[in-house]
């Protein structure tokens, strides 16, 4: 009894995991380029109370296991499209496809996102193309993309080149977004603001360009969240019924304690 105390709790408290990840999602179902996220689980260690013996007197063909509950063991990222949405401002961008921009940090390191809500940043005489959170945006030579003044008309073709007319009407090549993918890109760590950490699990960046690049570039369009509403309330609702199920557990089996106790009574 005291064994199934133990797991129950294990359930409820994956159970709570659960219905914490499916609340995630559903808080970021307008972040831009939010891609959701599944909690997995495993069961824990089992003890054999007894092992199949074909030498035994009674020749138990199967083994007499007990269990030890539930554990989170990941939390699996769905890298889905979400659906372009139009806006009408020059500098959003979505990337139909893989792909993530190269954002450069303001201590040098560089992270990733999908979020191509893109600002500018006033410099003196030019400006930086940069995030909501004012991070640099990175051309394809690692350098920040910067915009002189009396540019206008700015203009990004649909692999990342960006052109602009100047004070005296010329087009001029303002420079060309950094895209980069990575072979597990489900391995990426979550920093927040939208942006993605490299790691072990992701391996190195993959830098794309116009002759391994299978991705569009959408101007004055944003990549919605992928989160699905209906069925993340669905999973909630069978998380919650879960949760209340092991709960049930822990509750029947202080009642058979209690039980217990009174015999000696």
């Amino acid at each position: 009894m005291i064994r199934s105390l133990w797991t129950a709790a294990t359930g409820m408290k994956t159970q709570q995991f659960n219905i914490d990840t499916i609340s995630n999602n559903l808080s970021n179902v307008n972040t831009v380029g939010y891609k959701s996220q599944r909690a997995e689980f495993k069961d824990l260690m089992y003890t054999a109370l007894k092992r199949a013996n074909p030498n035994d007197d009674n020749n138990t063909p199967v083994n007499i296991q007990v269990g030890h509950g539930v554990k989170v063991s990941a939390t699996n990222r769905n890298m889905a499209q979400g659906s372009p949405q139009p806006t009408e401002n020059p500098l959003d961008v979505a990337i139909v496809g893989d792909g993530f921009f190269e954002v450069q940090l303001p201590n040098g390191e560089t992270r990733y996102t999908r979020d191509g809500s893109f600002k500018l940043s006033i410099n003196g005489q030019t400006s930086d193309l940069v995030t909501s959170d004012g991070y640099y945006i990175l051309d394809n030579n690692n350098n920040r993309i910067t915009l002189n003044s009396g540019i206008s008309d700015l203009e990004i073709d649909n692999i990342g080149n960006i052109t602009a007319e100047n004070a005296n009407g010329e087009t001029v090549d303002i420079g060309t977004l950094k895209l980069v993918n990575f072979i597990n890109s489900k391995g990426l760590l979550n920093d927040g603001s939208n942006l993605y950490e490299e790691t072990v699990a992701s391996g190195n960046p993959r830098v794309l360009n116009n002759f391994n690049m299978d991705s569009t570039i959408l101007q004055k369009y944003l990549e919605s969240s992928n989160v699905a509403v209906i069925d993340e309330m669905v999973k909630m609702i069978s998380a919650q019924r879960a949760y209340e199920v092991s709960s049930k557990s822990i509750q029947t089996s202080d009642e058979m304690m209690q039980q217990a106790n009174n015999l000696k009574r």
